[in-house]
């Protein structure tokens, strides 16, 4: 059941409305004492307990704006009724002392938030013996580790929470927190998740999101603090435009991709800050475009609640931290309900995206972003850091993200299939078992060019040249091995919705290249250029000379479709892969790749005349990807 399919999104009655319609589907799930929300079965890294009272929390990012628009919801009773039994040490559904890194210290921001915008809802009927233990409960915030990451803002949100409702609060742990929270500056508005963490959308709907809401709040106590996080907020709005489509999806790329929507939050505390970086009319559009996209996909369970997973539910792509109840961090979007309807927001009239160039280089996340029609693509370098997090060289170092193809993780470590590698080159020593970059010993983006050397053994050193574009990028793979390697560098990941196997594709199979059609577009590669053992001697990139790129003999090697595991792809369960595999013996070997996707496209016959041209001389490759696009690269 979709419960907000029909809704049509236009107006801030019809927002109200969606937001109803999705936390509505929850009301049989609420405990007896009304303190936790049971979802399902499956469980996180947390305990149940917990993971039931975060599924009760997550509520609020979306009911207290409304409150604090001049909304109404009959929840509120059943919220304070939770909140109370919930902080009651002598209470069957009490939450429990909070530990250093306890999940329940993520789920008090959302609480801060109520306790700011809507005391009269949570706070203000309580009776005093309730708000001591309240508070009591909330405080322990104040002393327990956090990790060096967003979370530092959650103890920042509680705090002010405190603030505006008159009670103590930490002022030094806020002023620690903030200051940490500035290392994690680079520029252009972009925040890092930590000291040398990824820019993933943990900047926009965490980071920015919690700065721009003490911006407003702290606006005259701490002018030049608020300032700074309104002036970087748009700085940053300016790079993150660049992640969304005219239809309104955005790039789906990082962790926590289960958040859906949420990745529109930005974007609704820019406008509660009411900066108006764009026109209004601009950021309305943008905002509710992207609600449409994610209410048109199969992203509800039967019961009408959300599902884990991305574009439809998907427990493989999943982190460990995801409960039942989480995808609903995504309410954070609904934060434009705090602003009555006659806000010139409301007002006015939506707007399409502004003319965005058809390439930009954003150096803090690694990215170059071309645009080709509605399609997004975010060519990716890589990073020397990375996480523990689940699929992390899924969800981060990849060549390329899609908006249109979005991307795979993989279901099992054997074969092409279970590991369903598009967008990776990925080694294996010949027994199935394939390892993919990780992170990258060094990295260069300039123009459209990425250079990225990684290791995903001692003895094996690869660098890749990446010439973005769209709908023809090209790949480059030098690679010095002291092993034989078979390797299999894949394209785009197609979907094959269909009643068979192939599902409506086309496979295209001519000599070095091949291509795979459906209603979902065209995906293809072609293995431009292949030779191995150009000097099994040499022992490290830099000292291959003209002499030794100039020998060497042909790979042995093909072009097939991979049809990957099921479910394994954030936007269509089924996929097919182009992949170009190869054997190399021992040595220094150079593969060449052409990977074509284009989601409006079905027509194969004329793609085959825009195939990309590489030219080989000593050691200088000239790559051709029209009549006047040409690239020079020196191995």
């Amino acid at each position: 059941m979709n419960p907000v399919r029909s809704n049509p999104l236009k107006t801030r009655s019809d927002v109200e409305s969606a937001l109803k319609q999705l936390i509505e589907p929850l009301r049989p799930y609420y405990s007896e004492g009304k303190a936790h929300l049971r979802m399902g079965a499956t469980a996180s890294g947390c305990t149940i307990e917990t993971a039931d009272m975060e599924g009760c929390s997550r509520v609020l990012w979306g009911l207290a704006p409304l409150a604090a628009g001049g909304g109404e919801s009959d929840l509120w009773e059943l919220y304070r009724e939770g909140i109370v039994n919930g902080t009651n040490p002598s209470h069957p559904e009490y939450w429990g002392p909070v530990h250093d890194y306890d999940q329940k210290l993520v789920e008090m921001a959302a609480y801060g938030l109520a306790m700011a915008i809507a005391p009269e809802r949570i706070w203000e009927p309580l009776s005093q013996e309730e708000r001591e233990r309240v508070y009591a409960w909330f405080a322990q915030i104040n002393e327990k580790a956090l990790y060096d990451c967003n979370w530092l803002l959650f103890l920042v949100m509680v705090n002010l929470g405190f603030k505006r409702l008159g009670l103590p609060y930490d002022q030094q742990k806020i002023e620690a927190n903030l200051a940490r929270i500035e290392e994690y500056y680079m520029d252009e508005g972009w925040y890092s998740d930590g000291i040398g963490a990824h820019c993933d959308y943990y900047g926009p709907f965490a980071i920015h999101f919690y700065c721009l809401l003490y911006a407003v709040w702290m606006k005259e106590e701490d002018p030049e603090r608020s300032k700074r996080y309104r002036e970087r907020a748009a700085l940053f709005a300016r790079q993150f435009i660049h992640w969304f489509a005219a239809d309104g999806s955005a790039l789906p790329y990082g962790r926590s991709l289960t958040y859906r929507f949420a990745q529109a939050a930005f974007w609704s505390a820019l406008v509660y800050a009411e900066e108006e970086v764009y026109p209004y009319g601009v950021m309305k559009g943008l905002i509710l475009r992207h609600l449409r996209w994610w209410f048109q996909q199969p992203i509800f369970q039967a019961d009408g609640t959300l599902s884990i997973g991305y574009a439809y539910p998907n427990l493989i792509m999943a982190e460990n931290y995801n409960a039942p109840g989480s995808p609903y961090w995504a309410l954070k979007t609904f934060l434009i309900l705090a602003l009555p309807e006659s806000h010139p927001f409301w007002q006015a009239e939506e707007l399409p995206l502004p003319a965005l160039p058809e390439r930009v280089l954003q150096q803090s996340p690694h990215f170059i972003v071309c645009r080709h029609e509605d399609h997004v693509l975010a060519f990716n370098s890589g990073h020397r850091g990375t996480n523990e997090h689940t699929h992390t060289s899924a969800k981060y170092e990849k060549f390329v993200y899609s908006n249109r193809f979005g991307f795979s993780v993989p279901r099992a470590e054997y074969g092409l299939g279970q590991g369903a590698y598009d967008s990776m080159l990925a080694l294996s020593e010949g027994d199935r078992l394939y390892r993919v970059k990780r992170t990258s010993e060094e990295y260069t983006l300039d123009g459209r060019l990425i250079h990225t050397r990684w290791k995903p053994w001692a003895d094996v050193e690869v660098r890749t040249w990446i010439i973005a574009g769209a709908p023809w990028h090209v790949r480059i793979h030098l690679i010095h091995s002291g092993r034989l390697l078979h390797v299999a560098d894949g394209g785009f990941a197609l979907g094959i919705e269909g009643a068979d196997r192939r599902g409506g594709v086309e496979p295209r199979h001519v000599e070095d290249r091949v291509l795979a059609v459906s209603a979902n577009g065209a995906s293809g590669i072609v293995r431009l250029y292949g030779v191995g053992r150009l000097d099994a001697q040499l022992s490290r990139a830099d000292e291959w000379g003209p002499r030794e790129l100039a020998q060497g003999e042909n790979l042995i090697g093909k072009v097939e479709l991979i049809y990957a595991n099921a479910n394994t792809n954030l936007l269509h369960p089924r996929t097919v892969i182009p992949t170009v595999t190869a054997e190399l013996a021992p040595g220094t070997s150079l593969l060449i790749t052409a990977v074509y996707g284009d989601p409006a496209s079905q027509d194969a016959d004329k793609l085959w005349s825009a195939v990309p041209e590489v030219h080989v001389k000593q050691d200088e490759i000239m790559v051709r990807l029209g009549a006047d696009e040409t690239e020079r690269i020196r191995i």
